[in-house]
């Protein structure tokens, strides 16, 4: 259930829950881990890593288990029997997370945790209830960037998705992996998404702006990891298709 801004649960036991979705990611999990670890601990918060392996064959489940962090910290490692889709791993994290704040983070370290912190205490408070990374914000400082091909195919989404979608076009980058929500806000959307592939986001979006609440986009550090599951473009078709159909199924709840 949704508490209003001024009426924070008082019973909440965790400051934070770090959600990392992650597919054949053991050359990389363990340092998330103890980057998400490390962030939490230098914090002074009381937190959590919720590592979600979505159906991997690789040692990823093992390397996030084994990854050296602060004793202080939770770490809960969840694996799924088969891949289901980014969405639904996030989606596994997000509702297992006991956090008053939910930060979700792609596996890679594209972007440090410390840069959340200007915006974590909007959050926090109440002032903006989902807080999205922007590659594409004035402030955002650029360290590697993404190839050109995919920038430009990013920005044909972006046009198709307000297009489609009534996405609204000041978001303008929805589908930076670093994002974070309001924790009660973050599971009760993430309860009724259905989207189990990379277009979840844009569901979560479509039904929190239905409900009322804020989005707002922050600048970060960002360095582009070219070893990716993403392949823009190549299910054009799919993508579009999906893309109607969130217009009339989140779009209209």
């Amino acid at each position: 259930m949704h508490t209003s801004d001024g009426n924070l649960k008082k019973t909440m036991s965790t400051d934070i829950s770090i959600v990392i979705p992650a597919f054949n990611e053991a050359a990389k999990i363990g340092a998330d881990v103890r980057a998400a670890a490390a962030f939490i601990a230098a914090q002074n918060m009381k937190g959590e890593v919720i590592v979600v392996d979505d159906g991997s064959t690789d040692a990823t489940t093992e390397t996030a288990r084994n990854a050296e962090i602060p004793g202080k910290v939770k770490r809960t490692v969840i694996r799924l029997d088969q891949n289901s889709g980014k969405g639904a791993a996030v989606k596994t994290g997000v509702l297992k997370s006991k956090g008053e704040i939910v930060l979700f983070a792609d596996s890679g370290l594209c972007v440090p945790f410390s840069d959340s912190l200007p915006i974590l205490d909007r959050v926090r408070g109440g002032l903006c209830h989902i807080a999205l990374a922007s590659r594409l914000h004035k402030d955002t400082k650029i360290k590697k960037n993404r190839p050109l091909k995919r920038r430009l195919l990013s920005r044909l989404f972006h046009i198709a998705a307000v297009l489609i979608t009534g996405l609204p076009a000041k978001i303008k980058d929805s589908q930076c992996g670093f994002k974070l929500y309001k924790g009660d806000i973050a599971r009760e959307l993430f309860a009724l998404c259905g989207s189990s592939g990379y277009l979840f986001e844009l569901e979560i979006f479509l039904r929190a702006l239905r409900k009322g609440y804020r989005i707002e986009e922050f600048p970060i550090r960002w360095t582009c990891d070219l070893d990716t599951r993403l392949r823009p473009g190549r299910d054009a078709c799919a993508v579009l298709k999906e893309l109607f159909f969130l217009r009339r199924s989140a779009g209209s709840q």
